[in-house]
């Protein structure tokens, strides 16, 4: 189950990926916004990432304008490890080497093909652990302090 969530100025793209999940047969759940109305990023991200802390939600997907304010956010919250990416190699590099838990896109960065491929690279690239796996465990020690 992915957690989904969205300010106004991601909401088209959010639709966007929505569909493209239905089509996939990939279940989630929408945080909000639900209509384009103005919003706040730090809310929507928070609602998302809660359920994804929580494991209620494996992943989350998340988009605001650029996807950087979203992604802060996101960030601020215990065990999420979010990262704004606008390719594809970083939406799979984050996965393998950081073990990244919320993608962020930006509705004003990222058009619906290339989202689409950045959600495909992301949830189809498994953390590789190893040696990356004693960096993600410093990250998580970082949010003890």
């Amino acid at each position: 189950m992915l957690a989904l969530a969205s300010d106004h100025g991601g909401f088209e793209l959010k639709q966007a990926v929505k569909q493209y999940l239905d089509q996939k047969g990939i279940a989630y759940t929408d945080f909000g916004c639900h209509d384009g109305e103005a919003c706040d990023y730090p809310d929507m991200a928070e609602a998302a990432c809660q359920a994804v802390a929580g494991k209620t939600c494996e992943r989350a997907l998340l988009f605001c304008g650029t996807g950087i304010g979203i992604s802060m956010a996101a960030n601020k919250i215990p065990g999420i490890r979010a990262a704004a990416c606008s390719d594809s190699y970083s939406a799979r590099m984050t996965r393998a080497h950081n073990d990244a838990n919320a993608l962020c896109m930006g509705g004003r960065v990222v058009g619906p093909g290339l989202a689409i491929e950045l959600v495909e690279a992301f949830l189809t690239t498994e953390f590789e652990g190893g040696r990356h796996s004693r960096r993600v465990d410093k990250l998580s020690q970082l949010e003890k302090r």
